[in-house]
C-alpha cells in the first residue's frame, strides 16, 4: 500500500502538469473562430467599399479610416478589460476577434484600393523573392531569375520595416503591455491623416 501511495505521489505533478498544459476550451474556440471572422471581415470591408463608390486614393482613405477606427476600439477595449490578465479568458478572445478584423481590413485596403502595392500578407514569399533577388543581383555570374531592380528595392524595404516593426512590437508588449496597442493605432492615425492625395489636387485646381 505505501508503494501505491508513493506511485501516486510520483505522479502527481505530472497530473498538474497536464491539467495546465491542456489547452482551454475558449482558446480553441478562438482558434476556431479566427478564420470565420477574418472572412466576414472581409466581406463587410468589401461592402463598404462597394456602398460608397469609392475607387483609387478615395478608397484608400475611407478604408484606413476604418482600420484606424477598429484599432482604436482595439485599443479602448484592452485599456478597460486588461485582456493580458488572462491570456485564455473570454476579454483576450474578443481582442484576437477585433485584431483579426482590423488585419482583415488592412489586406483589403491593399487589394481593393492598391492592387499594384507589394504584399504585406506573405512575408515567407517576400524574403525568399528579396533573398534570391539580391543573389542574383550581386552575383557575377548569369542570374537564375530576371533581376527587377525595382521590386527588389520596394522589397527589401518592406522586409527591414517588417523585422523593425516586430522588434518594436515586442519592447511595446513587454513595457506597456495592454497598452501597447497605443503605437498601431497612433501610425494608422497618421496614415489616415497624411493620406489625401486627391483633396489636394482638388484645392489645387
Amino acid at each position: 500500500m505505501g508503494r501505491t501511495m508513493s506511485i501516486s505521489n510520483d505522479h502527481k505533478p505530472v497530473q498538474r502538469y497536464r491539467l495546465r498544459a491542456a489547452p482551454p476550451l475558449a482558446s480553441n474556440l478562438v482558434q476556431a473562430l479566427a478564420i470565420p471572422v477574418f472572412i466576414l471581415a472581409l466581406a463587410l470591408v468589401w461592402l463598404i467599399a462597394q456602398a460608397s463608390h469609392r475607387s483609387g486614393p478615395n478608397l484608400a482613405r475611407l478604408l484606413l479610416l476604418v482600420h484606424f477606427l477598429l484599432l482604436g476600439a482595439l485599443l479602448g477595449f484592452s485599456a478597460i478589460t486588461k485582456p493580458s490578465a488572462d491570456p485564455s479568458g473570454l476579454m483576450a478572445g474578443i481582442a484576437v476577434m477585433i485584431a483579426v478584423s482590423a488585419m482583415a481590413c488592412q489586406y483589403a485596403l491593399l487589394r481593393l484600393a492598391m492592387p499594384h502595392a507589394v504584399s504585406t500578407a506573405v512575408m515567407t514569399v517576400n524574403l525568399t523573392n528579396t533573398v534570391l533577388a539580391l543573389m542574383d543581383s550581386l552575383s557575377e555570374h548569369r542570374p537564375l531569375r530576371p533581376v527587377d531592380a525595382g521590386r527588389l528595392k520596394r522589397s527589401l524595404h518592406l522586409l527591414i520595416g517588417f523585422l523593425f516593426g516586430c522588434v518594436v512590437a515586442a519592447y511595446a508588449v513587454l513595457v506597456l503591455g495592454d497598452w501597447a496597442w497605443i503605437l498601431p493605432v497612433a501610425l494608422s492615425a497618421g496614415a489616415f491623416a497624411c493620406f489625401h492625395p486627391v483633396e489636394r489636387a482638388q484645392h489645387a485646381s
